[in-house]
């Protein structure tokens, strides 16, 4: 996070730190984005830089967060009545937000696709680490409802459940980006409902 010296500038000066650095992360991955530039377009010292922040992994981590944060509210009308749909075409909601949010914000999109095409990257764990606790508990409510409506079988296991939705969810993104097509186009749609159809109908005979 942020030194308290960065929340002590004004607001526009913020803001336009926050600005240059979600440009540089969407511009570059994360190992070869650089902080000269980053203070450059700034138009701060270099070490005024690190009385704001510890390192570049600090205002890496502060930009996902805010991505993170700002997904979060994006999707949160869903969560406001889960009941208004079944448990299955909940996810799909999901995951319909999630690229029109990409889509409204294609700078953090970029940054998202670099963090999954690095995933074996000491920072991407670190991301994956900071976010799965959120994911998790977003599913294991997700899951509870379901049950009590009856859309998912009552002896599941929902903590072990919720952990493995929370890291699907993200493997499906990357699978598709990986071997269907690189952006989030219409095939998506088929490479989710595909996923929906696994999680409904498994693949038992």
């Amino acid at each position: 996070m942020p030194k308290e010296t960065y929340f002590n500038l004004p607001q526009e000066k913020q803001s336009l730190i926050r600005k240059v650095a979600i440009d540089e992360f969407a511009e570059y991955s994360f190992d070869q984005a650089s902080i000269n530039r980053i203070v450059a377009n700034s138009g701060i010292a270099k070490g005024s830089f690190y009385q704001y922040f510890e390192d570049k992994k600090d205002l890496f981590l502060y930009i996902v967060q805010l991505a993170t944060e700002e997904k979060l509210k994006y999707m949160s009308p869903l969560f406001s009545n889960p009941d208004k749909d079944d448990f299955f075409n909940l996810i799909r909601k999901m995951f319909v937000s999630g690229f029109q949010f990409a889509k409204e914000h294609p700078q953090y999109a970029k940054i998202s696709k670099k963090i999954l095409e690095n995933k074996d990257a000491p920072i991407t764990k670190q991301v994956m680490a900071n976010n799965l606790p959120t994911a998790h508990e977003i599913f294991e409510t997700l899951l509870e409802n379901a049950v009590v409506r009856g859309d998912v079988r009552p002896d599941i296991d929902i903590q072990m459940f919720a952990y493995l939705l929370a890291s699907m969810t993200t493997l499906v993104i990357e699978y598709h980006t990986e071997y269907i097509a690189e952006d989030y186009d219409a095939k998506m749609f088929e490479t989710i409902d595909k996923y929906l159809d696994f999680l409904k109908n498994g693949v038992g005979k």
